[in-house]
């Protein structure tokens, strides 16, 4: 890339700071013009910047980083001024009328990449870090960026390599002095890596939960308290509470932290055969998002005397609420209790009123996210990506195993799984790939 970026680095509106970005060929250039020179590298520098025409836009502290020692591995500048609206718009148009180009987005990091100050699973892990919500989301990016994932995929590398070697020794030189049973020892090499690939593989969905968040689904028939238990859990009206049945038509879903998890609740349209639409639009919904989910809450209103529709979306384990106990009993509490001990389900009854019952559910979904996400140290592999990689890796290894009297198919099939495993990282990676990674970067990051 020859030509030279800008991009605000904070976010838009008004701040007592906002910092500009500038990377390429013509960093200098630029700063020559903005702020009578160049600063030394790496010293902080209060300089008057004035546009083309000599005209002041601000007093601004200056850090001039020389490639390729910066962030870019190129001659990169940021420039902290005022962050008023005004200064910001007069900063951006005289860069513009420069002829330096405004960034796109994760195009810094981009740059990062292509010159080798960050491998790819490095650089999502930027972008990962900048969307981090929870502390459990800012641990496990912080350990991505470090290189937790890359050192772990350079040392399988390096194990492929022994292994590859072993079997090419055996189809190469069948006649000279190699031990006979050279290629037998690729075998444990190539049995251990399927392991290990399938534990980081299986953990890549605790990464993704962690970094999307724990979905809970609140379902059962129409006016069972779904949206009232939402407002509770939520403390704020999310959705709307009324006596009539259907008002929740679409999805509702309201981000949390649980136990510095995040988290996804969704309150669901009312399960029931309708001949409305519009409502049985919502039902079908309803049941995907909660076939999807980590944890349904099915909610049963207990002072009801209708026995409800059991939802076929339960699975064992999840959590049965008999609701409104505050309330004089029906026959659809103690229906439901049977139904949930039959399914396995954990039940009980609460009130949408009662702070010791919200409290109650509070902790029992917060242990059920710790169960689901916390481990002894975050996942290596955060992403649907790397999943699928790990799964193509260990299955070509796999089929290596069953190689025995084919050694040079065994050997192709060792390579095809490194090639995947070197994807993880970017060192083999198609430029639309990369284009849609660095696509989702915020501007000038």
């Amino acid at each position: 890339m020859s030509d030279t970026i800008y991009a605000p680095a904070t976010a838009a509106g008004r701040a007592a700071v906002a910092v500009v970005r500038i990377s390429g060929p013509r960093t200098r250039e630029a700063l020559d013009l903005l702020a009578g020179g160049v600063p030394p590298a790496r010293r902080a520098t209060l300089r008057a910047l004035t546009d083309a025409m000599g005209e002041p836009i601000d007093e601004a502290l200056i850090l001039f980083f020389q490639g390729p020692a910066s962030y870019t591995g190129e001659d990169m500048a940021e420039l902290q001024v005022h962050g008023g609206t005004a200064v910001m718009a007069a900063m951006i148009e005289a860069l513009g009328e420069m002829g330096l180009r405004l960034a796109e987005p994760g195009e810094f990091t981009r740059r990062a990449f292509e010159r080798g100050k960050l491998d790819l699973a490095q650089a999502e892990a930027v972008a990962d870090l900048v969307d981090a919500e929870t502390e459990a989301q800012r641990r496990q990016a912080i350990e991505q960026l470090g290189g937790r994932l890359s050192d772990a995929q350079a040392r399988w590398g390096e194990a492929l390599t022994e292994a590859l070697a072993m079997l090419e020794a055996a189809v190469d030189f069948p006649d000279e002095e190699v031990p006979h049973d050279v290629a037998a020892r690729a075998r444990p090499v190539l049995e251990a890596l399927v392991a290990e690939l399938e534990t980081a593989a299986a953990d890549a969905e605790r990464g993704e939960r962690i970094r999307e968040g724990y979905r809970i689904a609140l379902i059962g028939a129409p006016n069972a308290g779904k949206s009232t238990l939402l407002n509770a859990l939520a403390r704020r009206e999310a959705a709307i509470v009324t006596a009539t049945p259907g008002t929740t038509r679409d999805i509702i879903e309201v981000p949390m932290v649980l136990a510095g998890y995040k988290a996804v609740v969704a309150d669901t349209a009312g399960l029931r055969e309708t001949g409305d639409e519009i409502e049985a639009e919502g039902v079908r919904r309803a049941r995907a998002w909660a076939a999807g989910a980590d944890l349904r809450l099915w909610l049963v209103d207990g002072s009801s005397g209708e026995i409800p529709t059991l939802p076929m979306e339960l699975r064992p384990d999840d959590l049965c609420l008999i609701t409104k106990r505050d309330l004089p009993g029906g026959g659809a509490g103690g229906w439901a209790a049977g139904q949930a001990r039959r399914l396995g389900l954990g039940s009980a009854e609460i009130t949408a009123k009662g702070p010791g019952d919200l409290d109650w559910l509070q902790s029992t979904l917060e242990e059920r996210v710790i169960d689901a996400l916390a481990g002894a140290e975050p996942p290596a592999a955060t992403r649907i990506r790397h999943q699928e990689l790990l799964t193509e890796a260990a299955d070509r290894l796999r089929h290596a195993l069953l190689q025995d009297e084919h050694l040079e198919l065994a050997a192709e099939d060792v390579r095809l799984a490194a090639r995947a495993l070197h994807r993880i990282t970017g060192r083999i990676d198609p430029e639309q790939v990369l284009g849609r990674i660095f696509s989702t970067f915020c501007i000038g990051k």
